[in-house]
């Protein structure tokens, strides 16, 4: 089976790593993936990049298409929103069927609701033109079907996964000792880019209910990611006098990730939307607890309290009360890992592949 996957491929965001895994992991179990991808070059001005990242996902989609969808079984677009993010997904659909390929979309955006608000049109003239039409979440599913109900059977829910080769555990004390830390300390790990809608201001202001009003002085933070909101939410520390327990360590690489996972007594993740939270299953892989908002994806993979706590969004209190929780909690980590192991890319490859058959063996 070859199949043309298209879809990003940057270094950080979640859909490029679904993209990269899911290409790699389809390989492992047979099957000839070829990508096209519409990054632009590292280091780009930001303009040219824009640029360059519009034409890739207009026309430059549209004339991969044309040019090859004829020697693929099956094309498979990796979209996401607002508009620009599922703009290939419209393309694609429009495609379909003047060049006869079987198509598979997949969708990410963590808020879906919204975007079946705004384009609902645009949603459901793709689901119509597509063989499939995978979601992350059953969340997405629900607020797909509010305008797609006669293509139910269409919609998919495949959860992300995390690779088990890129996130292993390793004890806890020697990825403490490699970071620097203290062996007493009570570490807090956050990871995503440092936007809006990750919440992360709710963190720092959880932080500081628990440093200085609870008193938890061997609590530390470490949040990792870049993004635009940097700035403000260093001062956001300087202003609770939180530098010594909470840090901005901005984008570090993968070997680095690994140890600061397993030197965490607790990953938090505090976003207000998510379509699923890759970065929470690669915390259970390593049998790290977890406290999570219900934010649309991790509540899909926090499902017991065995594996980590959940609280609403925006809402610091409560974040807070939650961490101290989990904190003094006696967790059954060899119970984590193994629910864990249910979300590996190679499980992840082997249903999208079924879904690739079931295309295949129906009509246009």
């Amino acid at each position: 089976m070859k199949v043309l996957m298209m879809g990003p491929l940057d270094k950080a965001g979640g859909v490029a790593t679904h993209t990269r895994e899911l290409t790699n992991a389809l390989d492992k179990v047979g099957i000839s993936v070829e990508v096209y991808s519409w990054n632009a070059k590292r280091g780009s001005p930001k303009i040219i990049s824009y640029l360059v990242k519009f034409h890739k996902k207009t026309l430059g989609v549209a004339i991969k298409l044309i040019k090859d969808s004829k020697n693929f079984d099956i094309v498979h677009i990796q979209s996401s929103g607002p508009i620009g993010g599922f703009l290939p997904a419209l393309i694609a659909a429009s495609l379909k069927r003047v060049l006869g390929f079987k198509l598979v979309v997949t969708f990410h955006y963590s808020n879906t609701p919204s975007f079946v608000k705004r384009y609902g049109s645009l949603l459901r003239f793709v689901i119509k033109n597509s063989n499939r039409f995978i979601v992350v979440s059953s969340k997405q599913k629900k607020a797909i079907l509010d305008i797609a109900k006669e293509f139910k059977k269409r919609i998919v829910v495949i959860p992300n996964g995390y690779n088990p080769r890129r996130i292993y555990e390793i004890p806890k004390d020697n990825a403490r000792k490699k970071l620097g830390l203290n062996h007493n300390d009570k570490v807090i790990v956050n990871v995503a880019l440092l936007l809006e809608k990750k919440g992360q201001k709710y963190l720092i202001d959880a932080m500081n209910i628990l440093v200085n009003s609870y008193k938890q002085e061997d609590i530390k933070c470490f949040i990792i990611g870049e993004g635009p909101l940097k700035s403000e939410l260093q001062k956001r520390i300087n202003d609770y006098q939180l530098q010594n327990h909470v840090k901005l360590l901005g984008f570090v690489p993968d070997e680095e990730l690994v140890l600061w996972l397993n030197a965490a007594n607790l990953f938090v993740l505090s976003s207000l939307t998510e379509s699923f939270g890759v970065v929470v299953l690669e915390a259970l892989a390593v049998s790290t607890p977890v406290v999570a908002t219900v934010n649309g994806g991790s509540e899909e993979i926090i499902t017991s309290e065995d594996y980590g706590l959940l609280c609403p969004s925006r809402d610091p209190k409560c974040l807070a009360e939650k961490i101290l929780i989990a904190l003094n909690k006696e967790w059954n980590r060899e119970k984590i890992r193994n629910y864990v192991e249910n979300f590996t890319w190679e499980n992840i490859a082997k249903k999208t592949s079924e879904v690739y058959l079931e295309c295949i063996n129906e009509e246009l």
